[in-house]
């Protein structure tokens, strides 16, 4: 008999194990039972298809020879081929086989096979070449002849269960499994029901009140029906109870990493009556919204505490996630520890220090003259600093004078230490992993674990909070400061027809906004000719008919060009991109932030914020190339000052293009929570979760973020249950099992948003 934990070579033999390995990675019971079906045959019909599949598409299907006929290859020596006639499809399929002399005796028309390969095409109709196949029925009785591997799965469903003839076969359904050209479906099919006819009854992972309360199941049954279960109800309670287990298995994972922090001491930081933070509240210039007091609040009561803080704030762009942070770290500079921000980007960790000072002014002038009693200072280190700056900011950084410590990557080296690190702030979370902010965290004296607080802009669907960022708590403001002016933003089809008047329309009207004093920005998707973007509908089945015709991406040095001398021609214009040096981006976004540049032509560079109240209009040209929420990333560059705003996203696909219908929800709202969840739908959870470095998917294997919420849920709530009761979380084993999925090699790796 074996287990879930055993090898496979002595139960489906050396061979079939090695390939096993080789061609998935399959070594262990468990590994194979949990290689799931695709989907399943069901009569003559693939299930989940409905229709001929796709050229390059491993298929498997059962069908009628329609016709046979022979015939020779070209050269010497000529070699007899027959090509099988299959069904009655449109366009023709067809498949070739070259071992003729043998197969034309058996494969007859009228001959009910089943056939699996690789599916192409010529002159424009479907084949496979020399393919596997099963003869199910035959008029003269060649029934249970074929190929090699298929004709093993019916020996061993007679030799293993004593039944003779195909009853392997047939059966109401059929599994079919992710394979490889050297790895058949049915070598899969054939292991699996070895591996199931020897496996001993598997123990129960949830305890008995957890299957009872929720009518799930048990493993053992859903391990076994997922593979072999021929009724589709039957197959959808193992489906069900297999979605549950992956569900638990990975909010148990999160809870640990969430409980388990909460455990660890944390720097506790009580609010002052008097102090830095309460100075600088007396003097913003602004009255905080509702939004960010009630966030604020809730973020005050979890740094007060001794246990460290672990929350995402997340909000639209404009909102004012960063006045919160500051006044979250002001709270800690009053206990008297030191907070650290991380930032992606040079231009925006400059940012961040420029505009934290001018808010601070004389609060920010710890030890300078004019310094007011409270003061503190803000330090900036960035990876461009000369090796002197850089000595300079780490001495301020370890000997305690910089409260504030705002920076890149750069805060990451070993060379930085902090004198008593307190807090946390990582800001635009996604562009960092969880090993980079606990790389920041372990900087902090033995003992403490420093408060961390996660800022995003882009909105995070409810599934991706409660998995990808599922050991985070979650605060969200969606109210955005008094007198923000609205985005108009339009998409504009200049292919369409009767529409080419509009391209030239985009530039006037970034010319008249110009002509009022103020300024604008033109995206584009790459850099130059070297840059290889990617399009967002790339490996998309409808992506090549939409995009038929269409040139590369437009290159930002190539349009910075054009511009000068034909549409933007008179106006100061401004080059910005990721290959510029630190020095040449600082120099362009400071021009423009001056107003010395109308004109501001740049990449994605500017993405993430760039703050400039003046810029009133955006042009993303080739906007096709952008997916949704970077375009409401980019589109939150304007619209931070008292003026309207205006974005116009350019294509040349037709409105009526996949990307055409994407760029249409996006000019229709300005709401980033329905365009994060549209953003989720079109991305599916594959590319949202990542892979890992052997290429194959990590995470999830059949929960869905899109369609499988309602379990996603039920499984939080159950582990914060079982958490209250269990507070160290040390008698779980079942749900520790569950869990080790997402843990062992490093599998948590896929929550790193990089």
């Amino acid at each position: 008999m074996a287990k879930l934990s055993d090898q496979l070579d002595f139960i489906v033999g050396a061979k079939a194990a090695a390939e096993l390995d080789e061609h998935l990675g399959i070594r262990t019971v468990d590994d194979l039972l949990r290689h799931y079906p695709r989907k399943y045959i069901q009569g003559t019909t693939v299930i989940d298809d409905g229709h001929i599949p796709k050229e390059g598409e491993h298929v498997t299907f059962v069908d009628t020879v329609t016709g046979v006929t022979s015939r020779w290859t070209r050269g010497k020596p000529s070699r007899e081929f027959i090509v099988a006639t299959l069904g009655h499809h449109r366009p023709k399929l067809s498949a070739t086989f070259f071992n003729a002399r043998f197969l034309k005796q058996i494969l007859l028309e009228g001959s009910l096979v089943m056939i699996s390969g690789e599916l192409g095409s010529f002159r424009g109709d479907l084949q496979l070449t020399h393919p596997e196949f099963l003869i199910l029925k035959s008029p003269l009785g060649h029934a249970g002849k074929g190929s090699r591997s298929m004709v093993k799965v019916a020996t061993a469903a007679r030799d293993t269960e004593g039944v003779v003839g195909l009853e392997a076969f047939k059966r109401d359904s059929l599994p079919i499994y992710p394979a490889t050209k050297k790895l058949q479906s049915w070598d899969i099919y054939l292991c699996v029901r070895q591996v199931l006819a020897m496996l001993d009854p598997v123990p129960d992972p949830l305890p008995d009140w957890i299957v009872a309360r929720y009518g799930l199941m048990s493993e053992d049954e859903a391990l076994r029906a997922i593979h072999l279960a021929e009724h589709p109800g039957e197959r959808e309670r193992a489906l069900h109870r297999i979605r549950f287990d992956e569900s638990v298995g990975l909010q148990w994972a999160l809870a640990r990493r969430r409980y388990g922090e909460q455990s660890e001491s944390g720097p506790s930081a009580a609010v002052l009556s008097s102090g830095l933070r309460s100075d600088l509240v007396a003097r913003l210039p602004f009255e905080l919204t509702a939004g960010q007091r009630d966030v604020l609040e809730v973020i005050s009561d979890d740094l007060a505490r001794t246990r460290p803080m672990n929350r995402m704030l997340q909000g639209e762009v404009g909102s004012g996630k960063t006045i919160v942070a500051l006044l979250a770290m002001a709270q800690m500079v009053d206990a008297g520890y030191q907070c650290a921000l991380l930032a992606p980007t040079e231009v925006l960790a400059e940012q961040h220090a420029r505009s934290m000072r001018n808010v601070l002014g004389s609060l920010a002038m710890a030890g300078q003259l004019g310094g007011a009693e409270h003061a503190t200072r803000v330090t900036l280190l960035t990876g461009s600093m000369s090796a002197a700056q850089k000595r300079e900011v780490r001495d301020e950084i370890a000997s305690g004078e910089a409260g504030i410590v705002i920076g890149t990557h750069a805060l990451l080296q070993d060379t930085v230490e902090f004198h008593k690190l307190g807090m946390v702030v990582v800001d635009e979370q996604h562009r960092f992993g969880v090993e980079q902010r606990d790389t920041l965290r372990a900087k902090a004296k033995e003992g403490i674990t420093p408060h961390l607080l996660v800022m995003t802009a882009t909105p995070i669907p409810r599934t991706i909070a409660l998995t990808v960022y599922g050991d985070l708590e979650t605060s969200t403001l969606r109210e955005l400061p008094k007198g923000r002016q609205p985005i108009s933003t339009s998409a504009v089809f200049f292919r369409d027809e009767g529409k080419r008047k509009w391209y030239d329309r985009v530039w006037d009207r970034i010319r008249e906004e110009v002509a009022q004093g103020r300024q604008a920005y033109v995206v584009a998707p790459r850099i130059d000719d070297d840059d290889d973007a990617k399009h967002p509908d790339d490996g998309d089945t409808d992506a090549p008919a939409d995009r038929q015709n269409v040139r590369k991406a437009t290159a930002v040095t190539t349009l910075y060009e054009q511009l000068g001398i034909r549409e933007l021609r008179g106006l100061r214009l401004g080059l910005m991109h990721g290959k510029l040096s630190a020095e040449e981006k600082d120099a362009a976004m400071s021009a423009f932030r001056d107003g010395e540049i109308d004109v501001l032509v740049c990449t994605t560079v500017v993405e993430v914020g760039v703050d400039v109240p003046n810029a009133t209009a955006m042009a993303i040209v080739d906007a096709d190339w952008f997916g949704i929420s970077q375009l409401h990333q980019l589109r939150g560059r304007i619209g931070r000052g008292e003026h309207a705003s205006v974005c116009m996203l350019l294509t040349e696909l037709p409105s009526t293009s996949k990307a055409g219908v994407r760029l249409k929800a996006v000019a229709d709202t300005l709401d980033g929570f329905a365009l994060a969840e549209l953003d989720l739908a079109e991305r599916r959870e594959g590319n949202v979760l990542g892979r890992d470095q052997s290429g194959r998917s990590v995470g999830l294997r059949l929960l869905s973020l899109l369609e499988h919420r309602e379990i996603i849920e039920t499984a939080r709530l159950l582990c914060d249950e079982i958490a209250a009761e269990d507070p160290d979380l040390s008698n779980q084993p079942g749900m520790d099992q569950l869990a080790a999925h997402f843990i062992e090699d490093e599998r948590m790796q896929y929550l790193e948003k990089s």
